[in-house]
C-alpha cells in the first residue's frame, strides 16, 4: 500500500511515544484490521452470446480516497465476462471517450481483424462510436481483456474472462471466485511516464543508503562501488512503486477488506488474473497451501506450493480447501516489496487475519546482471553439437539471418575475458573483474543495433525457469517455478521446430528506454515474419536487469522445460534479469500480431514488434 508523507510522519510520532522497537514492517498489520465489514459482493458479471459493453470516464474510491478513473459499464475493474466454449459471441462496445480506445481479448484466439490493436489489427474504436467484436469461442479457461490504446489500462481499463468448458470441468471445485491484482495512482499516467522519462528512479525509494551500509545490510561498500562504476542500480526492481501505487484486488485497496467467502471443507477455486500495468505480485495464503490446475487458461497437471510468482497479464488457477471456522489473508506482495494487495478469505463477513509485514526488498545480483556460471558445462562452451531439445541450444551452424534476428554466436563468445574455474559461481568471483569486462560486447549479440538505446548486453545469459523469481530465492518453503508446470494432456504440437530464432530484449535503463534487438517499435522497418503452420523456436535473452512479461498475441506456445509434448502452454512469460526463456510455438493464425513486454510504459516506450503470419505461397 502506498505510504504518504503524512503516514511517514505519524509513525515516527507514534515510534517517539512508544518506544523505538515500532519499525514500518511491524505497522502493516495495524491498517489490515478490519477497519470495514468486507466487501464480499460478487464482481458485475455480463454473460450470453450478445453483450454490450461502454467505455467511459468515471471516478472510483480506493481506502476511502476518490480518483479519475476509466471503467467499461461503469466499473473497475470492468465486468466479468461469462462465456461458454463452443458458442459464438458478439460483444457491441461504444466509446464514450473524446479519445480513441480499444479492447484486446488477451489470451483469446480471435480473428486478427478482432483481437483489438489499434493500428496493427484495426483502426481502433473513434470517440462516440461503435465496433462490433464477433468471434467463436474455441476455448476455455479464465483471460482478461484491457485496453491497447496509449495508457487506459493504468487508468482502470481492464476486467476478467471466464469460459466455461462445453463438457465437464477438469478441475473439481465447490466454489469460485476471481481475484483481479492490479496497481493504481491517483497520479495521471503520462504524468508517470514524464517522471520516468526524467529520472528513471524516480518512485524508488528504497535505495541504498549509508545507514544501510553502516549496519551491514545489501552490498558492501566494494560492490556498491562496482555497481556505480557501471552506473547500475541492483534496488531498480521496479519501476513504479508503492510510492505511488496503491494496490488492488478486484478494484479495492488494502484498508477495503475485500472478503470472499466460503465453508470449511469446501474445494475453492480462486482465478488470479494479474492485470496490473507494471507490477509483478508474489501471492500467497498462510496458512494453506496453494494447488496450482491452470495457468494462462491451460490445464496443468495439479502442483501444490506455498507461493507464486504472477507476472503481468499471467493467469493462474488455485484451489484452495480451507478446513478451519477462520479468515485467511490473501496477500498479492509487489516483487519490490514496497506495498501489497491484501484480501480476505473467510467463512463470514467482516472477519479478518493478520497480514504479515512486508519482506525485504531483493538487491541485484551477478545473475541478474546475466553474469552468472553456476551449473555451466564449460568444456562445452567452444563449440559442440547442439540438441534441440534443451532450452539453452545455441542452434548453431543454422541460418537465421533471414528472419532479421540472427543468432548469438554461442557460449564462446560470451565467456571472452572470462577464465574462472569450471562451474564456480559468480558469488565467488572478484567483482573487480567485472571493470574489465564489456558488458556491451556486440559479439554476444550480432543482430542487436548498438545504438543509445543499448546499456548492457547480459555476457552469460543462461535459462532461469528454475528460477521462483526475484526475492524469493531463500523464502523458507515452496515456491513456484516455470518448470513444475506440465501440460494435463498432450499438446496438440509436437513436432520438432523448423527453425530457431533468437530475439534481445534490450534497453537503456538509466534513459528509459526500452526496445527488441536494440530497435523500439517506431524504429522497426518490417514486422518479424512467419508462415502459417511454421513451428519456429523461439529465445528470449534479457540484456536488462528487469523482469520483463513478454506476450504473443493470437497464438500459444510451449515452454521449453524438459517436458517434451507435456510442455506447459502460455501466451505470457515472465524473462528474469540477465536469463533466457525459450519457448516453441507454432505459428496457425494468419494476421499481423502484437509482440511485446507487458510492462505498459516499457511497452509504450518502444519494447514491441509486430509478428506477421503469411499464409504459404502468399508473395506478399
Amino acid at each position: 500500500m502506498r505510504i504518504s508523507h503524512l503516514d511517514r510522519r505519524s509513525l515516527l510520532r507514534g515510534a517517539a511515544l512508544g518506544g523505538a522497537g515500532l519499525s514500518l514492517a511491524n505497522w502493516f498489520p495495524a491498517w489490515a484490521q478490519p477497519v470495514s465489514a468486507g466487501i464480499v459482493r460478487p464482481l458485475p458479471t455480463v454473460s450470453g452470446t450478445d453483450i454490450a459493453l461502454k467505455i467511459a470516464h468515471q471516478m472510483m474510491t480506493v481506502d476511502g480516497r476518490e480518483t479519475h478513473a476509466i471503467g467499461v459499464n461503469g466499473t473497475i475493474p470492468a465486468p466479468l465476462i461469462r462465456l461458454k466454449q463452443g458458442t459464438r459471441v458478439r460483444l457491441s462496445v461504444t466509446n464514450d471517450l473524446d479519445e480513441d480506445s480499444s479492447i484486446h481479448w488477451h489470451g483469446l484466439l480471435v480473428p486478427a481483424q478482432f483481437d483489438g490493436v489499434p493500428g496493427i489489427s484495426f483502426p481502433g474504436i473513434r470517440p462516440r462510436s461503435t465496433f462490433v467484436y464477433e468471434f467463436p469461442i474455441i476455448q476455455a479457461g479464465t483471460y482478461w481483456y484491457h485496453s491497447h490504446s496509449g495508457l487506459q489500462e493504468q487508468m482502470g481499463h481492464y476486467g476478467p474472462i471466464v469460459i466455461d468448458p462445453e463438457g465437464e470441468d477438469t478441475v473439481r471445485y465447490d466454489r469460485e471466485h476471481v481475484i483481479v491484482l492490479s496497481d493504481h495512482s491517483p497520479m495521471h499516467p503520462h504524468a508517470i511516464y514524464l517522471k520516468l522519462k526524467q529520472q528513471a528512479g524516480y518512485f524508488n525509494y528504497q535505495k541504498q543508503t549509508l545507514a544501510g551500509l553502516l549496519a551491514g545490510r545489501d552490498q558492501p561498500l566494494k560492490e556498491r562501488m562496482d555497481w556505480g562504476k557501471m552506473r547500475m542500480d541492483p534496488t531498480d526492481v521496479s519501476d513504479v512503486t508503492g510510492s505511488t501505487y496503491t494496490f488492488l484486488v478486484n478494484g479495492h485497496g488494502p484498508r477495503d477488506n475485500w472478503t470472499a467467502l466460503f465453508q470449511p471443507g469446501e474445494r475453492v477455486r480462486l482465478r488470479f488474473i494479474n492485470a496490473s500495468a507494471m507490477t509483478i505480485f508474489n501471492v500467497r495464503i498462510p496458512g494453506l497451501p496453494l494447488t496450482i490446475v491452470q495457468a494462462d487458461g491451460q490445464d496443468v497437471r495439479p502442483v501444490t506450493v506455498d507461493e507464486f510468482q504472477i507476472t503481468v497479464a499471467e493467469t493462474f488457477d488455485v484451489i484452495v480447501t480451507p478446513t478451519d471456522e477462520r479468515a485467511y489473508t490473501i496477500v498479492g506482495e509487489a516483487v519490490d516489496r514496497s506495498g501489497l494487495a491484501r484480501a480476505t478469505l473467510a467463512p463470514r463477513e467482516g472477519m479478518a487475519a493478520g497480514v504479515p509485514p512486508l519482506r525485504s526488498r531483493p538487491v541485484a545480483t551477478m545473475k541478474d546482471m546475466g553474469m552468472d556460471m553456476s551449473g555451466m558445462d564449460m568444456s562445452g562452451a567452444s563449440g559442440g553439437t547442439i540438441d534441440l531439445s534443451k532450452p539453452d541450444s545455441g542452434m548453431a551452424g543454422m541460418d537465421h539471418a533471414a528472419m532479421g534476428h540472427d543468432m548469438a554466436a554461442g557460449a564462446a563468445g560470451a565467456m571472452a575475458g572470462m577464465a574462472p574455474q569450471a562451474g564456480a559461481g559468480m558469488a565467488g568471483m572478484d567483482h573487480s573483474a567485472m571493470g574489465g569486462m564489456n558488458m556491451r560486447d556486440p559479439k554476444n549479440a550480432p543482430q542487436v543495433r548498438m545504438g543509445p538505446g543499448v546499456q548492457t548486453i547480459a555476457p552469460m545469459a543462461m535459462d532461469r525457469t528454475g528460477d521462483p523469481g526475484q526475492g524469493l530465492e531463500n523464502v523458507g518453503h515452496k515456491v513456484l517455478v516455470y518448470r513444475d508446470l506440465m501440460a494435463l494432456t498432450r499438446n496438440p504440437d509436437i513436432r520438432a521446430p523448423d527453425r530457431a530464432m533468437e530475439i534481445h530484449l534490450t534497453a537503456n535503463m538509466e534513459r528509459y528506454m526500452w526496445s527488441f534487438d536494440g530497435l523500439k517499435m517506431s524504429e522497426v522497418k518490417a514486422p518479424i515474419p512467419f508462415l502459417k503452420d511454421e513451428r519456429v523456436r523461439v529465445t528470449l535473452v534479457n540484456d536488462t536487469m528487469m523482469s520483463h512479461p513478454i506476450h504473443l498475441h493470437g497464438h500459444f506456445f510451449e515452454l521449453v522445460t524438459g517436458h517434451d509434448e507435456y510442455a506447459p502452454r502460455k501466451h505470457t512469460v515472465n524473462v528474469l534479469p540477465g536469463g533466457k526463456v525459450t519457448f516453441d510455438v507454432t505459428t496457425d493464425a494468419v494476421g499481423d500480431w502484437a509482440f511485446h513486454c507487458h510492462m505498459l510504459y516499457h511497452m509504450h516506450a518502444g519494447m514491441m514488434q509486430v509478428v506477421s503470419v503469411r499464409p504459404r505461397g502468399d508473395a506478399a
